[in-house]
């Protein structure tokens, strides 16, 4: 699978959650390609973030809208007559959820179906792809990797809502847009790494602050298993999605993104990758505390593979490290967004 930039040089594309940070790799990557990108989100949330620090808002039209602002979000799909949606904004954190379960409710669900009702009618569009996450399934902790027909369902506000977004999805797909001849897929993606992640309560975010300080890592759920992955891994999955459903549009439902099931391992071998990446630092690891989170899981990416092309460039030992060193030389005074352009370069060179 490649990235054809044939088919999205001049494509006109609204991207949600632009000034995230998958959205914000996802936003370059697109324009790298010659893509006609309009963002819509929130203002980013952390300091510093990708999209300051890479100007993401540069060379396409970057609009400020809660999700949850039907009337406006709207106003901004009529402007920008996307051919092609790919839904990436969301709160997408499980601690931050229990805390705001009613907020995550509001922007994961109602946001997703806000957007999905805004583009009702909307002439020229031909693709959705929405983005939940491998987090939309039952967890029974079981060995075997989730399958895209497994229950869905959810434990915490993060999860469940996502799980909801997907019923939300596949019914303006069924209902209202697979009509008006519009392929909408929903797309559940592993945990993912990368440079310029500088979100609470993930590991290597973590990890990177709390060396580049001389502080100690504190680790709560070693054990924990998780399909890791690079952040270009899955979003190379979107596209070639978005791509495969413009010519073949009876492929639209939902489809998983993760890495190989061996390379689902625990928190603490990624640890242990990321200290041997960046060269030092030390690590306290605890028992699990806080709210209940997963304490194993893996998916099952056959359908993906089989169906769009899709397979993992990248091993999880090698995406840690592309990790480690994307921070070290921004630590260092690279550019930001130079980091990332040459990591999209490595990635489509990759075989």
């Amino acid at each position: 699978m490649r990235v054809d930039a044939r088919f999205w040089s001049g494509r006109r594309v609204l991207l949600t959650g632009h000034t995230g940070f998958k959205g914000g790799w996802l936003a370059l990557w697109l324009r790298a390609r010659g893509a006609e990108v309009t963002g819509v989100a929130l203002p980013p949330i952390t300091k510093p973030s990708l999209f300051e620090q890479a100007r993401i808002a540069e060379g396409g039209d970057s609009q400020y809208c809660d999700l949850r602002d039907a009337d406006a979000l709207r106003r901004i799909v009529h402007a920008a007559r996307p051919e092609v949606v790919l839904h990436l904004a969301a709160q997408a954190l499980v601690r931050p959820g229990y805390r705001d379960p009613l907020g995550t409710f509001g922007v994961n669900v109602m946001g997703t179906a806000n957007l999905l009702d805004a583009l009702r009618g909307a002439p020229g569009l031909r693709v959705v792809v929405a983005v939940t996450t491998d987090k939309v399934y039952r967890n029974r902790e079981w060995h075997y990797p989730y399958r895209e027909c497994d229950e869905l369902g959810g434990h915490d506000p993060y999860s469940a809502s996502k799980a909801a977004s997907e019923l939300v999805i596949a019914c303006y797909r069924d209902a209202f847009l697979s009509s008006q001849g519009v392929a909408v897929a929903s797309a559940r993606a592993g945990n993912v790494i990368g440079g310029g992640d500088w979100s609470e309560d993930r590991i290597l975010p973590d990890a990177y602050r709390a060396w580049s300080s001389q502080g100690v890592l504190e680790v709560r759920h070693p054990e924990a298993i998780r399909p890791w992955q690079h952040v270009l891994e899955p979003l190379a999955g979107y596209l070639a999605l978005a791509e495969r459903l413009w010519e073949a549009p009876q492929l639209a439902g939902s489809y998983n993104f993760g890495p190989p099931t061996h390379d689902a391992v625990p928190v603490r071998r990624i640890v242990e990758f990321a200290r041997a990446a960046y060269g030092r630092g030390e690590v306290m690891f605890g028992s699990a505390t806080g709210p209940h989170e997963a304490g194993r899981l893996a998916l099952e990416t056959s359908l993906a593979r089989e169906t769009l092309g899709v397979r993992p460039r990248w091993s999880v030992e090698e995406a840690v490290r592309r990790t480690m060193n994307w921070f070290r030389d921004w630590e260092r005074g690279t550019d930001a967004r130079a980091l990332c352009e040459r990591e999209i370069a490595e990635y489509e060179a990759a075989r």
